[in-house]
């Protein structure tokens, strides 16, 4: 088992800009897909959660570009726990092409979230769901 969680993406040409590029938006929509299908593969019980009145708030997003990658680049998203606290969880991410001769890493990233829950008008921060912590962690990137 890998110490990461991975989501496999194909670029399209929607997702470059007029140079032949990816657009570096692309990279931060890709952490957030990455994060959903986490919860819907390894934490369906936290989606449940969400609709009701748990939410996730993305305090923090960041990403340090290595090699640009153009359209049909076979694309991996690795996501590994970094930090988890009572009411905060930051991942780490890393973007990595793959190709028939290897791979090679293209982009690094970080995500930090807290957990909140009560009405849009006044949420407060709440513990990370049991449910939530158990799926964490065997992606830690501090494990062994």
């Amino acid at each position: 088992m890998t110490d990461y969680y991975e989501i496999r993406h194909t670029v399209g040409f929607e997702e470059t800009n007029l140079v032949g590029n990816v657009y570096y938006v692309n990279y931060l929509r890709w952490q957030g897909r990455c994060r959903e299908m986490f919860l819907k593969e390894r934490a369906p019980s936290v989606l449940g959660e969400l609709r009701a009145d748990l939410k996730l708030f993305t305090l923090k997003v960041e990403c340090e570009f290595l090699a640009e990658i153009t359209a049909f680049d076979e694309l991996s998203v690795r996501m590994r726990l970094e930090e988890l606290t009572r009411t905060q969880i930051e991942f780490s991410f890393d973007y990595v092409v793959l190709r028939p001769n290897g791979e090679l890493l293209v982009a690094r990233g970080h995500q930090r979230i807290a957990c909140m829950r009560g009405p849009n008008t006044a949420t407060v921060p709440a513990q990370v769901p049991d449910a939530l912590r158990r799926a964490l962690a065997p992606y830690s990137a501090r494990r062994g």
